[in-house]
């Protein structure tokens, strides 16, 4: 019989990094600074990243045991820690030298690369015991064998049609490296483990070789670009930062049938990340208006009502418009047409221009800013200013 039972969460912050490139990673930067100087990082529970957020994420994990947190929870070296690194890291071309290498080595995994150059330009040696304990970061990458999400964290590896792995010792590099390993030129990544060590579940139903032991790997991207299944049911208050791509209108769209199915895989893509984005919308959407119809009909808000059909929190993405998050225009001058411009920049592990690297950072800071007013917490100061000269253009 089916258990129709609504799991009803706990509580809790998650936030959610989504996929993009160095695009999104930079995007998330300006997320990620304002966070910090609203003192949220350290109210975080779980954070979840897909792709070039996982870059981001993977980053901010391995050095959190080194950012200074003050009794308020803003790091005063967040910027020296975290930003300046990894914007470094984002000058670098990446993906083009490992696939032009990759075809010239026929028998170098271009993947093995990627790792690579993880280990050598962030993460060294780090492995996933390395996170801090709190928040739980959780490392998305899809499974090419099961269709279905690989997570990688702190405290478990797991894909649920095959089981849970407890306190992984995998390094961060292959971990990021498997949640960016965008197909087809970069992927899979393979995941050897020597010996079985999946916990006995029989809901697992793959749970058997060579699903326990050989396991491909493919951008996170594939199956969940904003990486909300992994906190969607388990936390009540939910940050969304989207840098993902949008596909563009194609007035004449080449028949050829190559062409032709890459757009189509477009498609496909473009519709799974418009209902997931629209799914957690609809959610803090419906929290608003079930509060809103308690309050006038004087019902008292009961939040374990609220917690099992809705959620609280925000999403935020490079396409949105700002104006749209206060009326008033109480936020940072961000014109539509120049953030469009962000929003559209290539979707590469492909070094950006300093200026776009300022320009995407910016954009990420005002738009989190914003919405985090508007819909998280409207008693939060009203103190943000530009990370760098210019905006957003």
């Amino acid at each position: 019989m089916a258990n129709n039972k609504l799991e009803v969460p706990e509580g809790g912050i998650a936030l959610c990094l989504s996929g993009g490139g160095f695009r999104a990673t930079l995007f998330h930067i300006g997320t990620l600074w304002r966070l910090n100087e609203l003192g949220y990082l350290p109210k975080l529970d779980r954070i979840s990243s897909v792709s070039g957020g996982s870059i981001a994420a993977g980053w901010l994990g391995s050095n959190w045991k080194k950012l200074d947190f003050n009794d308020s929870g803003i790091a005063g070296n967040f910027i020296e820690i975290f930003v300046n690194p990894l914007r470094s890291f984002t000058s670098k071309n990446l993906d083009a030298w490992i696939i032009v290498f990759g075809l010239l080595n026929p028998f170098s995994s271009i993947s093995d690369r990627l790792i690579q150059s993880y280990r050598k330009k962030l993460f060294g040696n780090s492995t996933l015991q390395d996170l801090p304990d709190a928040p739980d970061f959780v490392i998305n990458a899809s499974s090419a064998q099961t269709g279905v999400l690989f997570r990688f964290s702190r405290y478990f590896m797991a894909d649920y049609r095959v089981g849970v792995v407890n306190n992984p010792t995998i390094e961060l590099a292959v971990a990021v490296a498997a949640s960016s390993a965008f197909p087809p030129f970069l992927s899979p990544v393979k995941l050897i483990l020597d010996e079985p060590c999946f916990l006995p579940d029989p809901k697992a139903d793959l749970q058997r070789e060579p699903f326990t032991s050989r396991i491909i790997l493919l951008d996170g991207g594939v199956y969940d670009n904003l990486g909300l299944e992994t906190i969607q049911k388990s936390y009540s208050t939910i940050l969304v930062s989207d840098a993902g791509g949008k596909m563009l209108p194609d007035p004449g769209p080449r028949l050829f049938w190559g062409i032709q199915a890459f757009r189509v895989l477009n498609m496909m893509d473009n519709q799974v990340r418009s209902l997931r984005k629209r799914q957690i919308v609809d959610m803090f959407k419906l929290r608003n208006e079930l509060t809103g119809y308690m309050l006038e009909n004087q019902m008292d808000v009961d939040d374990n009502i609220l917690k099992r059909v809705s959620r609280k929190g925000a999403y935020w993405g490079t396409y949105v418009d700002i104006g749209d998050y206060n009326p008033g225009n109480d936020v940072l001058n961000c014109p539509y047409e120049k953030t469009q411009v962000l929003a559209n920049l290539p979707t590469r592990l492909w070094r950006f221009s300093r200026q776009n690297q300022e320009r995407l950072i910016n954009w990420g800071y005002a738009i989190c800013d914003a919405a985090m007013r508007k819909y998280v917490d409207p008693t939060l100061p009203n103190n943000a200013q530009f990370p760098y000269p210019g905006g957003v253009g």
